[in-house]
């Protein structure tokens, strides 16, 4: 009888210890597939709290879809327009869609209620080249917009008249909007990212943010704790503090390709982060983090004092070769590579890879430092954007491959 019982005792430990591994995997479950185009999706937006998704791609089109009874997607509206459309954005309180082009021009429609049909209202003869990012704001009745003409502009959605507009160094690829403080943020090729308050015909540079060595990509705005977001073709994330103190960075470092898609879930302070090597990354955003330090330069590695290359007269002096110089992600300084030859992950600096830390640094990370701050999900696509119904926990990917994907990431927020 003994025997018996703790037969069943083991058969129940064994079953308890397989659900918890069960429980313990959280990740995005694939709920539908949508072969949308011959040609490539540049943007599509899920709608809130609705069955639907518009997308704009290369063949011309504006496609509305709906969820159908068989459970799949199949376009209610076909719209060709006259040009490629890059972008668009779409108002539910309004059911007003903003559609942007190759040629400039930004097309406004309504939409009907069922999503049955859609009417063009009005044209923005907005920029001089493809437009990259259109947002449309109902406080302040503005269509803010930005393109490769290296323009950053805003019309009157009531009027459509132009009210004014703000020349970048560099094409202009992305943007946010808070309408709060009517701060509009620009970000371009040349990975800077300018901070604007806009005044109604009027604007003021309040700064330049400079971090990325490669073009920003994508932007996303944490209304409450006024945190911006970008990410960049050099395949990191950096996190601005604008609010409370201003100039703060830290740094996330978790993809191997470009940063194409970011999309923040308040309710959860998570960011969420799409990228050119099919990952989609989950960011706690809720804990502590340490801001990047500055890197220092130096002539020679900071521990043993090995010159480097360019330092002729140590070389010289000491008759040895020079070295190349590296820096510690940790401390920020200056080391050759023998002493600085270790990798460590440091997720609380947003280094959720192994990357360069010298010896002294090294030997200071514990297990508990390692800890990972931040979950990856292979969505077996290579990302170019994404959109999040936070209402549902539905997150949409748009792939390289023209196919438009939807998640449910309720287990992940």
């Amino acid at each position: 009888m003994s025997h018996n019982c703790c037969h069943v005792t083991k058969h129940k430990m064994a079953a308890e210890i397989k659900a918890s591994k069960q429980a313990a995997v959280r990740k995005p479950v694939l709920v539908n597939k949508i072969e949308a185009s011959n040609e490539s999706i540049n943007m599509a937006v899920l709608i809130p709290k609705k069955d639907v998704i518009i997308s704009v791609s290369d063949d011309k089109t504006v496609r509305v879809w709906q969820k159908r009874d068989s459970g799949q997607y199949w376009p209610s509206i076909y719209h060709a327009v006259s040009s490629e459309p890059s972008c668009l954005d779409y108002n539910s309180e309004t059911l007003k869609l903003f559609v942007g082009m190759d040629n400039g021009t930004i097309s406004e429609y309504s939409m009907e209620e069922d999503f049955n049909r859609m009417t063009h209202r009005r044209d923005y003869i907005a920029h001089q080249g493809q437009l990259t990012s259109v947002k449309f704001s109902v406080a302040c009745e503005w269509v803010l917009s930005c393109g490769k003409d290296k323009y950053f502009q805003w019309h009157c959605s009531e009027t459509g008249r132009r009210l004014g507009g703000f020349q970048a160094n560099a094409w202009c690829l992305c943007m946010e909007f808070d309408e709060q403080s009517k701060y509009a943020f620009v970000g371009d090729y040349s990975g800077q990212i300018s901070v604007l308050k806009i005044k109604d015909t009027t604007f003021e540079l309040i700064t330049t943010l400079r971090g990325h060595s490669g073009s920003v990509r994508c932007l996303a705005w944490d209304i409450e704790r006024k945190l911006l977001f970008s990410g960049s073709f050099d395949q990191s994330i950096i996190v601005w503090d604008i609010g409370g103190r201003q100039g703060t960075a830290y740094e996330l470092q978790g993809h191997k390709d470009k940063v194409q898609g970011l999309a923040y879930v308040h309710a959860s302070k998570q960011l969420i982060s799409a990228s050119d090597d099919c990952i989609l990354g989950m960011w706690n955003m809720d804990v502590k983090r340490i801001e990047t330090p500055e890197w220092i330069e130096g002539d020679a590695c900071t521990k043993c004092d090995a010159p480097f290359f360019w330092n002729f007269r140590k070389m010289w002096d000491e008759k040895t070769i020079g070295n190349r110089q590296h820096h510690c992600r940790k401390c920020g300084k200056v080391f050759c590579n023998k002493c600085s030859n270790k990798r460590s992950t440091i997720p609380p600096m947003g280094f959720e890879i192994e990357v360069r830390v010298c010896d002294e640094c090294h030997s200071t990370i514990t297990e508990e430092d390692k800890s990972p701050l931040a979950t990856f999900h292979d969505t077996r696509h290579s990302i170019t954007y994404i959109s999040l119904d936070d209402t549902r926990n539905v997150l949409l990917t748009v792939g390289k491959d023209r196919v438009m994907k939807l998640w449910d990431i309720s287990s992940l927020v």
